[in-house]
C-alpha cells in the first residue's frame, strides 16, 4: 500500500471513529479533550461533530489553521508530562471523550507516551468516558471497544471506561 493510501486510511479511520465515539458519549457529560492540535482538522471535525461540547487542546505549540485554533482559555501549551497530571480543575469536569492522536515515527517515544497516557488519562475521564487513540493504549480496568465497520483492526483504537 502506499504511504498516500495509508494516509487516506488512517483519517478515513480516524473520522468513523470520531463518530461513533460521540454516539457513545451522547449521554456522558463532560467535555473533551484533543491531546495534539497539529493543523486542526481533527479539532474543527469536533467541534462540527460535538457543538455543544466545550473542547480543550493540550499541545507543544501552536500552528494550526488560524480558522482551527481554539480560544485562549481552551488550549494548554506544554508536554503531555507536565499538562495532563492534574488538568481535571483547569477542565472543570471529568472528560467524556479524549482524542490521542499521537503516533509517530519513533516506536520508542511512541510506547512511552502510550504507558504514560494509560496511566493519567484515566484519572480525567468521566464514568463510561471513551478514548479515541492512534496507538494502543492499556488503561487498567478500562474495555477494548469494537471498531465501526470498514476500520481495520489496529489502525484505530476505542477505549471504555469500566
Amino acid at each position: 500500500m502506499s504511504r498516500l493510501d495509508s494516509f487516506i486510511r488512517r483519517l478515513a479511520a480516524q473520522r468513523d471513529c470520531l463518530g461513533h465515539a460521540a454516539g457513545l458519549i451522547a449521554a456522558v457529560p463532560g467535555p473533551v479533550l484533543e491531546l495534539g492540535l497539529g493543523n486542526g482538522r481533527t479539532y474543527d471535525h469536533l467541534r462540527a461533530l460535538l457543538p455543544e461540547r466545550d473542547i480543550f487542546v493540550f499541545d507543544r505549540q501552536i500552528a494550526a489553521h488560524p480558522d482551527c485554533i481554539p480560544e485562549d482559555s481552551h488550549i494548554v501549551l506544554g508536554n503531555f508530562p507536565d499538562t495532563l497530571p492534574g488538568a481535571l480543575g483547569l477542565i472543570g469536569a471529568p472528560a467524556a471523550l479524549v482524542h490521542a492522536d499521537f503516533g509517530s515515527a519513533d516506536a520508542a517515544a511512541d510506547e512511552a507516551a502510550a504507558a504514560f497516557l494509560s496511566k493519567v488519562l484515566p484519572e480525567l475521564m468521566a464514568a463510561q468516558g471513551v478514548i479515541v487513540s492512534d496507538q494502543l493504549l492499556r488503561p487498567d480496568g478500562w474495555a477494548t471497544q469494537p471498531l465501526p465497520e470498514g476500520v481495520a483492526e489496529e489502525r484505530y483504537f476505542i477505549f471504555r471506561a469500566g
